[in-house]
């Protein structure tokens, strides 16, 4: 039997805070260091709006960081890849956007979220058309759920809070 890595879970109480009524997404947050409070913030409120979101902050000293991200991103739904200069500059970030384009299971399931001004954004996350620019966790969340429950996801027009 096959175990999911560290994801919140509320039990499915408030996936309807959101209107969320396809199955429950497991969602990886690709970010830099440099962004772990947004990350964690985005985590929480997705975890509230009743997405699976794994949280590297659950692996203990010794654990196998890089296998146990890669188990994630193998049990993910979704990869949220939050763009920064530092995320830009980040191998790991790099390797998991590497990892979402390669796979077609990721076709519009792939939403980068632009948290701070970054010149250096990788073209081919510029032209997807779940493109977000956010700087409120909470704002970035609701966007992402509604990005998520629809089918047709990649067809959607590019969103964004702050231009």
């Amino acid at each position: 039997m096959r175990t999911e890595p560290h994801l919140l879970d509320d039990g499915g109480r408030q996936c309807e805070r959101f209107g969320l009524t396809l199955r429950r997404v497991k969602v990886f947050i690709s970010h830099a260091s440099g962004d772990r409070r947004f990350a964690a913030s985005l985590g929480e409120a997705l975890a509230n709006a009743g997405l699976r979101v794994w949280e590297p902050h659950d692996l203990h000293p010794g654990d196998n960081w890089a296998l146990e991200s890669g188990k994630a991103l193998d049990a993910a739904d979704a990869i949220i890849v939050l763009l920064s200069p530092d995320a830009v500059a980040s191998e790991w970030v790099r390797r998991e956007i590497e990892f979402a384009i390669s796979s077609p299971r990721f076709k519009g399931r792939l939403i980068p979220v632009l948290v701070r001004r970054t010149p250096q954004v990788p073209w081919i996350l510029q032209e997807l058309p779940q493109w977000i620019e956010a700087r409120d966790p909470d704002a970035a969340a609701a966007r992402i759920v509604r990005l998520l429950k629809q089918p047709d996801a990649p067809a959607r027009a590019k969103t964004s809070e702050a231009r």
